[in-house]
């Protein structure tokens, strides 16, 4: 018997052709998010799943997904999914770590880049014709030299975003639970702090942390009055980390200097106060989209699938599930 993979919207070749030469695939041509009713009778026939960050995936899911064996997540993060519910029904879940470090780095680069040196607004200033000459005062910006880095979530990527500033002549803070390793400490040259202390002295503030009970909302009003006046603030995790109407008051009494993000609290939709913003940078959830780390998501994908369909162990089981290895 061939067996039964439904992906929820259309991935890269380089993993659809993995799953078809082994399985019988169906994946949902929609443009925007697979409906629960549509979902709800694709599992109920389906050996493995395919799904995105914006597919939920819960205990009364799972529970018309009587075959399923595995749950295989197109995302590093994992919240989308009941892990609890998918371990006690005997459901695989696996994420893509790894293959999407460089990829999100280089976003959150490009988004602390592009609002220190003002390159937005330059832009729309020079497309509307209203650039006459140089200006010895026209769009000054901020020098990242000397100046102070603070990282939300020392993992894969934040520490990948630590090693390319470095270069710039940048401190480094970071933030986590708890400390990293000495090495990697000392690679980087970065100092943990409090979370106070790290909203107190960075000049740029970057998230990287996973979306949990304990990082919902982990700057809210009250935790925003602690940020060093001026600063800057990238988002390229996820969006609920974040509380979008403390971050419209912020950037509103300059608190903030500026805002980089690529999520949204309540993703898709977008704080409409952010949108008339003109020191935001608004992106549409596209850290990992470059054409080498989509492919490589993808393949990690089918690989996971086919480990777990031939009665192996996927070696992207997501950390709460390793466990239950052997």
């Amino acid at each position: 018997m061939s067996f039964y993979i439904y992906v929820t919207r259309k991935i890269p070749e380089a993993g659809l052709r993995l799953l078809q030469e082994q399985f019988n695939v169906e994946v949902y041509g929609g443009k925007s998010p697979v409906p629960r009713k549509t979902l709800e009778e694709a599992v109920a026939g389906a050996d493995g799943l395919v799904c995105l960050l914006s597919d939920v995936i819960d205990a009364p899911l799972l529970d018309k997904a009587a075959r399923l064996k595995i749950v295989a997540n197109y995302a590093v993060g994992y919240n989308n999914i009941d892990i609890e519910a998918a371990r006690q029904r005997g459901v695989m879940v696996t994420y893509t770590p790894g293959v999407l470090t460089n990829a999100t780095a280089e976003l959150a680069f490009a988004l602390i880049i592009t609002l220190t040196r003002r390159i937005r607004q330059a832009d729309r200033f020079t497309r509307q014709g209203r650039f006459v000459g140089w200006d010895p005062l026209l769009f000054l910006g901020d020098e990242l030299a000397e100046k102070t880095l603070g990282i939300i979530g020392m993992g894969r990527i934040g520490a990948d975003l630590a090693a390319k500033f470095r270069a710039f002549g940048m401190s480094v803070i970071y933030h986590n639970r708890g400390r990293v390793d000495e090495a990697t400490e000392a690679a980087l040259a970065a100092r943990w702090t409090a979370l106070e202390e790290l909203l107190s002295e960075a000049d740029i503030i970057s998230i990287h942390a996973p979306l949990n009970a304990s990082t919902r909302h982990l700057l809210n009003a009250k935790s925003m009055e602690k940020i060093k006046p001026g600063a800057f603030l990238i988002n390229t995790a996820r969006g609920e980390i974040v509380e979008e109407a403390a971050l419209v008051e912020a950037l509103q009494t300059g608190r903030l200097k500026g805002a980089g993000l690529d999520v949204y609290e309540k993703e898709p939709a977008v704080t409409p106060e952010l949108m008339a913003l003109d020191n935001v940078v608004l992106l549409p959830h596209i850290g990992s989209a470059t054409a080498e780390t989509r492919d490589n998501m993808a393949v990690m994908v089918a690989e996971n699938v086919i480990a777990a369909l031939s009665n192996g162990i996927p070696e992207n089981l997501v950390p709460e599930m390793i466990a239950d290895k052997g």
